[in-house]
């Protein structure tokens, strides 16, 4: 029999800064709920942010208890001026920018669905049926073992450039970088392996005066790429490009309008996996287009680490108010090393999709969202969803299928 030669093909992803401008949307729509959930960890909060040059919009609803003011403007120019927006570009400067609030309260009807459940309506006693979910949708998590995170390495490398990015201007080692910034990276596969990285692509925001060759390409490429790319993973020279536009002196919010949510595949897995179409950014966690989101993430990742597949994908479905999903789905791409089918029973079995039991179990009523905002929401260790602690539970559930 002739021998099969391994399948050899490439996979591109990409990721931004935290200076880009649908970025510095997600972090003002994030620190206004974390400051919702610092006030009251039960609050509600579907905020919305548009920013452009001079101007700054925040708009949406919430709703929750306390005595504490909040003060929006105060919560944007203090995000904006974090990332680094301030004293070169009166045009959209933390100090300068107009910003406008149009929020009100939640909706009664959303309110009410989501505070008493279809299930809790129909009977029941048990206090995580409580939540219903916050709307309908489809939510997907994935875990691969290509990288010690569990996540694709396109995304995972595009992320890591794009943080290194922002760590050397702020760092002052690049001290000619401003805060917008794009990264994108091919890899190359071999079957499921990844072999190597076979291009690098950074768009770097600078200061004006800057030349392209001697100053910025070698920087770029000693102390961002070589600082984290692996070398293995570099098999000589490989196609570097750096700003192919020509010059990025005018960049941010003032070069192009940001909007919440529009990064999603950024924000998951650099297009690796399906996507449900919801976003995460500014939702509270009864809005299961993000909590479930993460459930997802974390029982596929659990799956992979426990050694029952090399590549999971969870599909998790939810009917507006009724806290128990409306289906649930598992593929495994041929990985699984037990019965497809008796894996799906285990997931439903072993992790409960409830809102109020995603929120109980990964602890998401705590202000931890203004950091989820740039570099991705999965691969990063600090968040609890990433934890592999179900793995030896779920691999030890698994021998008595």
């Amino acid at each position: 029999m002739t021998a099969v030669s391994p399948r050899r093909w490439f996979f591109s992803s990409e990721s931004v800064t935290e200076g880009h401008p649908d970025k510095v949307a997600d972090s003002i729509s994030d620190a206004v709920l974390d400051a919702v959930l610092d006030a009251d960890p039960t609050g509600r909060v579907a905020c919305e942010t548009l920013v452009t040059t001079g101007r700054v919009i925040v708009a949406g609803e919430m709703a929750f208890g306390g005595e504490r003011e909040l003060d929006v403007e105060g919560l944007a120019r203090r995000t904006i001026a974090d990332i680094g927006y301030v004293g070169f570009d009166p045009l959209f400067d933390a100090d300068q920018v107009d910003v406008e609030v149009l929020i009100h309260q939640q909706s009664a009807d959303i309110a009410a669905g989501v505070s008493q459940s279809l299930e809790r309506r129909r009977g029941s006693s048990d206090p995580l049926d409580q939540l219903g979910a916050g709307d309908q949708g489809i939510m997907f998590g994935f875990a691969v073992d290509e990288t010690p995170e569990l996540m694709p390495l396109p995304i995972q490398l595009a992320h890591r450039l794009a943080e290194r990015l922002s760590e050397v201007r702020r760092d002052g080692i690049l001290d000619f970088l401003r805060p917008d910034g794009k990264t994108q990276v091919t890899v190359e596969y071999e079957d499921r392996t990844p072999v190597k990285v076979t291009s690098v692509l950074i768009s770097a925001h600078h200061e004006p005066g800057v030349d392209l060759e001697r100053d910025l390409r070698p920087g770029l490429w000693e102390h961002v790429v070589r600082a984290v790319i692996p070398p293995e993973m570099l098999d000589g020279e490989i196609p570097f490009l750096v700003n192919p536009s020509g010059r990025f002196e005018v960049g941010g919010p003032h070069a192009d309008t940001g909007l919440t949510g529009r990064k999603i595949i950024v924000d998951t897995y650099g297009g690796y996996a399906r996507h449900g179409g919801g976003a995460f950014s500014g939702k509270d966690p009864t809005k299961v287009d993000r909590s479930a989101a993460y459930a997802a993430r974390h029982a596929a990742k659990n799956v992979v680490a426990a050694g029952l597949a090399a590549k999971c994908e969870l599909q998790l479905a939810y009917a507006i108010g009724q806290a128990k999903p409306f289906s649930v789905h598992v593929e495994t791409f041929g990985t699984c090393q037990v019965d497809p089918g008796r894996l799906e029973k285990l997931i439903e079995d072993y992790f409960d999709f409830r809102p109020a039991a995603i929120i109980r179990r990964l602890g998401l009523d705590r202000p931890i969202y203004r950091r989820t905002a740039a570099y991705g929401h999965f691969g990063r260790q600090e968040f609890p969803w990433e934890s592999t602690a179900d793995a030896a539970g779920l691999a030890a559930a698994a021998e008595h299928l």
